[in-house]
């Protein structure tokens, strides 16, 4: 089972279906971004397979099925709360959590900046964020997870993160 948060177009789980993951459930805010997914799922044969849920993820975690992989793609920084969103993602993850944002580094930050103003100048109410790469990693280490895999393009960090044996109770306790 995959849990795909902010799953957009539904790239990832459409590749992992077609690479042999049984089912999944695709999370998003954005109803166009499901319609699509939506679309692409019956093109694919992929219909039958793919669960959608539309809203905000951190409300509807309650609601959200526990998933052996979550993903987080391209998704934690269109995210104000990162703690709030890596913590439910984290507690969702029974395996296997992959997480793909900005690198924490000067010209980054300063290229959001650019960004959000020009959204501001559009009237635009949505915002980007470079949350902290050390701060999302301490939130999956509490969560009872460990980095196994990471890559790093110009404007994406990329990681991989698996959890320790027998931490899934634990988190869930504290």
């Amino acid at each position: 089972m995959l849990l795909d948060v902010g799953g957009g177009v539904g790239a990832i789980h459409h590749a992992l279906l077609d690479a042999g993951v049984r089912d999944a459930t695709q999370v998003d805010a954005s109803a166009a971004y499901i319609e699509a997914a939506r679309d692409e799922a019956a093109r694919r044969g992929h219909a039958d397979r793919v669960h959608f849920m539309h809203g905000d993820f951190v409300e509807l975690s309650p609601d959200v099925p526990d998933a052996d992989v979550v993903t987080l793609d391209r998704v934690i920084c269109c995210y104000p709360d990162m703690n709030a969103l890596v913590g439910r993602a984290a507690d969702k993850a029974r395996r296997l959590l992959g997480a793909v944002y900005p690198p924490g580094v000067w010209w980054m930050r300063l290229g959001v900046r650019a960004i959000n103003v020009l959204m501001r100048v559009r009237r635009s109410a949505f915002r980007v964020f470079v949350h902290s790469p050390a701060a999302i990693e301490a939130i999956l280490r509490l969560h009872g997870f460990e980095r196994i895999e990471s890559r790093r393009t110009l404007v994406w960090e990329i990681a991989l993160y698996e959890r320790r044996d027998g931490s899934l109770e634990s988190a869930r306790r504290g």
